[in-house]
């Protein structure tokens, strides 16, 4: 599994950047309208999932490459949903990134303890997993403070996901350096 982050951690980084620009956009423009929010939440999903669907099929023989395929279905799911029901409440919205968010978390915290036996450092997908989690947990205990109130929340929490998500690829980066070069078949 290490190997498999390891060689593709700028995968790792750029969903760290394109979450980072997710909450940015929507801390610049609190006022968008929800079709918005919807269009780029699932824009995000998406993106994400495909990243973490590819990152894990080119790695499919190394070990636990089934969370990251996992993780990556979930977020397509959830981007494919908000697409195809763009007329869906706020509070259904809500309920859609609060399930996403502690899918993502529980796979994200079930990466990071296999990743306890090979390095240290997993601390920072383990935070990722569990900041998910409580992410959704909360969204799904408050739906009552309606969508627009929530965006303060999803623009931080995506911009501290993807805060995470780039220090878990430095680290990655370096380990990727100690890796032996895969020899041409």
């Amino acid at each position: 599994m290490l190997t498999l982050l390891a060689r593709n951690w700028w995968l790792v980084a750029l969903r760290g950047v394109i979450a980072i620009l997710f909450g940015i956009i929507i801390l610049v423009a609190p006022g968008m309208a929800l079709a918005s929010l919807i269009l780029l939440f699932g824009a995000y999903a998406v993106v994400d999932g495909i990243a973490a669907v590819w990152s894990a099929v080119q790695n499919r023989t190394q070990e636990g490459w089934w969370i990251h395929l996992l993780e990556g279905f979930v977020s397509i799911l959830a981007g494919i949903v908000a697409f195809v029901y763009p007329g869906i409440t706020a509070v259904v919205l809500l309920y859609v990134i609060a399930v996403w968010a502690i899918m993502t978390g529980a796979f994200e915290i079930m990466a990071a303890i296999r990743l306890r036996k090979e390095i240290q450092g997993e601390f920072w997908l383990g935070l990722m997993g569990l900041l998910s989690v409580i992410f959704g947990v909360f969204l799904i205990l408050r739906p009552g403070e309606g969508i627009l109130a929530v965006l303060s929340i999803v623009s931080i929490y995506a911009i501290v996901f993807g805060v995470f998500l780039i220090m878990l690829s430095l680290k990655l980066r370096d380990w990727s350096k100690k890796l032996p070069t895969p020899t041409a078949a």
